[in-house]
């Protein structure tokens, strides 16, 4: 039988619900629940984008998890600058997650109208920023 795994994303998604607003501490004590749980994926938040997540990562890395792993979530780099140069790929790589969750677009009508780049360029976008992620552990 295959394994079914778990990827929870309370503290990012759920944390977007009207009337909800966690505290750094809040989302440091649901994580350590979480992993308690069994939960194998924990989406901690988007980190540079917020302070909040931004700290939150930075106290995450003293958790003592024994099943879960933390992920970073975010986007891949802007189309007006390089990998290296995009704030928010390296704000994933410094936040000491041992695993990245990141969106591209891929409907040809954002790409174009949203991102204002050639389908062409936004797969290069993408590559290049996965390369980055990876090349940054």
């Amino acid at each position: 039988m295959k394994k079914v795994e778990l990827y929870d994303t309370t503290l990012r998604d759920g944390a977007q619900q009207e009337g909800i607003s966690f505290t750094v501490s809040d989302k440091l004590k649901i994580a350590q629940k979480l992993d308690e749980l069994g939960i194998d994926y924990i989406e901690g938040g988007w980190p540079g984008a917020n302070p909040k997540d931004t700290e939150f990562f930075a106290k995450a890395k003293s958790l003592k998890l024994k099943h879960s792993v933390l992920v970073a979530f975010g986007s891949t780099r802007r189309v007006d600058v390089t990998a290296e140069e995009d704030a928010g790929l390296n704000a994933l790589v410094n936040s000491g997650a041992k695993a990245v969750n990141i969106v591209g677009k891929a409907w040809d009508r954002q790409v174009r109208q949203v991102l204002e780049t050639s389908l062409e360029n936004n797969i290069a976008v993408i590559r290049e920023s996965m390369a980055f992620l990876k090349a940054g552990g």
